[in-house]
This record gives structure tokens, sequence and C-alpha cells, in this order.
């Protein structure tokens, strides 16, 4: 198998999956227990913390352990929701449906959300932010890196219109973090989402950052775990390798970025060349490292997942999340995309497993794949396929 589909999840590292074990079987205590085995599960949890905020440089005590980037999001927009003051909410048309679908639900209760276009590769205007902040505004949520075509947003200059605002900036950095250095603090970021199986750790467990001093009301309650804010018998194996994977991708983050973007350079340059009638999605520069999206015409993009996968190779056509609801995807929507051009996408996202050969070889078997789709495709007559 070829795995081309890392931003839908990620291999665990095998050392991730090492400092986990001992949790699962000789350190089985519940954090809140007071005995030795409860002792052992609160520190390990502890040292996880420092490690998730050490690598967006966060104070420990501003990280809140969650279920995943899904949790982190709802927890931001419900917990702000549910201030007395708070009555419009601005995001984007371009989120994570963990961002749109409680937006829609906060809609039906009142809410006043604002949704922002984006332009043909993606990105929000800043401007555009600027002229749509009022005095009802109480939050602010772009995500910081596209999951489907990677565009970087400008979260400097959006961070600083809402930092001069004073209204608190959220931004949902699940593809980002641990792929590009993100430092909360330059940045004026005030909450960020973050999920553990985007950067090789286990699946179902995350952390929302939020600054000190940012309100947020709980949206889960019990027995008071996570200062209060989140109620529940902590995941305490889960959180270990989620540490461990953040420790991981801080100490390597030059040399792994510098490894993705040459695989994803060499992908995205040889498809241009060799494959007629494709197009790259998303800010040419200004993007995950890891992410190459196109859109070949003539070509459904699900008949090539199911070709590639055939041949070993594992791709997608966008957010696995919303796969099947077998939806359009509402962000080349927004980026203006016909019904033919959003059909035609793939998605190709690496990770640091990856190789040179890997990337050949797909590419090899993606321009016969394409020839032979595109020698039955009903809209040959419509297009010259130079490759058919």
């Amino acid at each position: 198998m070829i795995y081309l589909d890392n931003a839908a999840s990620t291999r665990i590292h095998d050392d991730v999956l090492d400092s986990m074990l001992p949790y699962l079987k000789e350190h089985y205590g519940n954090a809140s227990s007071i005995h030795r085995y409860g002792r052992l599960a609160h520190r390990a949890i502890e040292k996880a913390r420092r490690q998730i905020a050490s690598l967006i440089n966060a104070d420990p005590s501003e990280i809140l352990i969650t279920s995943g980037g899904t949790e982190s999001n709802n927890t931001v927009l419900r917990g702000i929701a549910q201030s007395d003051t708070c009555n419009q909410i601005i995001t984007s048309l371009a989120e994570h449906d963990a961002v749109l679908e409680p937006c829609m639900r906060l809609a039906k209760t009142g809410m006043n959300i604002i949704y922002l276009k984006v332009d043909k590769l993606g990105a929000v205007n800043p401007s555009d932010l600027k002229d749509c902040i009022s005095k009802n505004t109480c939050l602010v949520s772009i995500m910081f890196g596209n999951n489907e075509v990677g565009t970087i947003q400008r979260i400097p200059e959006i961070a600083k219109i809402c930092n001069e605002q004073k209204i608190p900036f959220h931004t949902d950095a699940v593809q980002a973090v641990g792929k590009i250095p993100i430092n909360v603090k330059e940045l004026g970021i005030d909450l960020l989402s973050v999920s553990s199986h985007k950067l090789h750790g286990p699946k179902g467990i995350g952390a929302l950052y939020i600054k000190d001093g940012i309100k947020i009301d709980p949206v889960m309650f019990g027995g008071g775990q996570e200062h209060g804010l989140r109620s529940g018998t902590e995941n305490v194996a889960n959180i270990v390798g989620f540490g461990k994977a953040c420790e991981i991708a801080e100490n390597n983050m030059a040399k792994n970025m510098s490894h993705m973007t040459k695989l994803c350079d060499l992908l995205v340059d040889k498809i241009l060349h060799e494959i007629p009638k494709v197009t790259l999605n998303g800010d040419p520069k200004s993007r995950l490292p890891n992410n190459a999206h196109f859109t070949f015409l003539g070509v459904n993009g699900e008949d090539l997942i199911i070709k590639l996968d055939e041949h070993g190779i594992a791709a997608s056509t966008g957010s696995a999340c919303s796969v099947n609801t077998q939806k359009a995807s509402h962000v080349l929507q927004a980026m203006g995309f016909s019904h033919e051009q959003i059909t035609g996408s793939l998605r190709l996202t690496l990770c640091v497993f990856n190789n040179k050969q890997e990337i050949e070889q797909t590419v090899t078997l993606l321009k016969s794949i394409v020839q032979e789709l595109r020698a039955v495709s009903p809209f040959k007559a419509k297009y010259s396929f130079d490759d058919v």
C-alpha cells in the first residue's frame, strides 16, 4: 500500500505506541485517584500537557484536553455562545463541518452567524472580516490551513484585527499543527484546536488551547476534570501518546517540513507536466507542505479513488469526515468551482513516512488511470484529451 490520505488520518508513530503501552497495562489507574496508581496517571497527563503546550508555545495551564478537533471546535463555539453578551459569530464558508455544523445549530437558537466568502484560492480577505465586525461580535473562527485544498489563511492579519477589537479569535489548526511552526503568542491566537491523529498520534484525543483570560463556559458536566471545563475520566494512554506525538513533531519540525515539501513539490510538478488538463487547487505558495489537491478535467474523482485503491494507493476527494453524506464539497463550492470541476477533484496528502519512489509510482499509475477513464468519459466529445 501507498498511503496518501494523511489529511484524513496518519499512521501512529512507533515511539508513540511504545509510550502508551505502560498506561494500558501496568499504569492503569484513574488520574483522579489519590493512591500511587492515580498519582502516576496524573503525572503522565501533566507531562503530556507540557508537551502539547510546547509545540505551539503555550503555557501548560492553557491546554484543555479533549477527544479531538471536533470537540475542541464545538467547545469554543458552544462555550462562547452561552455567554450573556454573545449574539454574533463570524466564520468562513470554507470551514470544516466541525465548525459549520455547530454554527448552523446555534443559528437556530437565534445566534447571528456571518459567513465570510473565500477567493478562488480558498483564502479569506482580512478586510472583509474587518467590515463585518460589530459591537455584537463575540467570536471569530477561521481555520489555519484548509483540510481539503491546503490553503493557509492570513492568520497574523486576522488575529491582529481581532486583537485590536478585543474579540476572541479561534482557529481550527487541526491540519496545520505539527506540520508547520505555530506560535500562538506571536500570532495573537486566543483559541486553537488540535487533533492527535493528524500528527501520528492516537485517535480519539485532542486539545484546545485557551489563552489565559479567555472565558468559556463548560459544555460537559460531571466530576469536574480539566479544571471543570471537560468532565469525564481521562483517557490516560491516549493523552500520553498525544503528548509524545507532539514532542516528536516539535523535535523534527524542520526536517519533516523539508521532507514533505520536497515530495509534495515533486508530486505537483510531475502531475502538472505529465498529465494534461489538470489544475492544482488552493494557493500554490501559501499552503500546507503535505497537501496537493487537483482537478482532473473529464474524470470523476470517486472513480479515480476506486481505481487507485485497486492498485494499492489510498487517496481521497476531500474531507473524510463528510464522505458518508455524499455531498459536493462546500469548500470547492465556496471557491467558485463548477460541478464538473468539483466531481473531478482528488486530494493527495503526504507524511514523513512517504518517499520519492512512492510518489513516482503514484504518478505513473495515475497517468494510466486518467487515460483509461477519459477514454470512456461522457465529456470526451466536449474536451480534447491529448492523452487519449
